[in-house]
């Protein structure tokens, strides 16, 4: 019993360490090849494959500028003092592995796109998103975003979470157009 705990402590030493290192983001380009990416959907944007997801290339869009958007918001807000972190298993699987399962979790309504997705709508968002990531690097490191799973993100771990989830739902938007 004794040397499975010494293995589980060790174990998560190892992920917490490699977490750590994937959270320290700091390029000045931090997810420009994933907008140029999505920018080169939009004129995809009506283009829905039901037995790959629900809502149609327009939707995952949308969700991901809204997310880019309102984390960026929220760590331009945030008080750098409040922060607090927290111990979480959920958020250093995924921020360790950089996936996030499909059909998960469920996106919350500030960051649900309307029924109908406007390219100007995409356009805009996309331009704020650019301002937004340029913005937030060079905020405070305890800048902080208030995952509802993962707790208190900082800036580093919130310029995380956005790569894996930006990069989660191109991955959708690949997988629609193919089949």
């Amino acid at each position: 019993m004794k040397k499975i705990s010494w293995a589980v402590s060790i174990l998560i030493i190892i992920v917490t360490v490699v977490s750590i290192s994937n959270n320290r983001e700091s390029d000045s380009d931090f997810l420009d090849g994933q907008l140029v990416e999505i920018e080169g959907y939009f004129d995809q944007r009506a283009i829905k494959n039901e037995a790959i997801s629900q809502a149609d290339v327009a939707w995952h869009l949308d969700h991901m500028l809204k997310t880019i958007n309102r984390i960026s918001e929220n760590l331009l807000r945030s008080d750098p003092n409040a922060y607090t972190s927290k111990f979480n298993m959920q958020r250093i699987v995924v921020h360790t592995s950089g996936i996030i399962p499909r059909g998960a979790a469920q996106s919350p309504p500030s960051v649900r796109p309307p029924d109908v997705v406007l390219l100007d709508s995409l356009t805009a968002q996309l331009q704020k998103a650019r301002q937004n990531l340029i913005d937030i690097s060079s905020l405070d490191e305890n800048a902080f975003f208030a995952h509802p799973v993962f707790d208190h993100l900082d800036r580093d771990q919130s310029r995380r979470f956005l790569e894996i989830h930006t990069n989660h739902h191109l991955k959708i938007i690949q997988d629609i157009l193919e089949e």
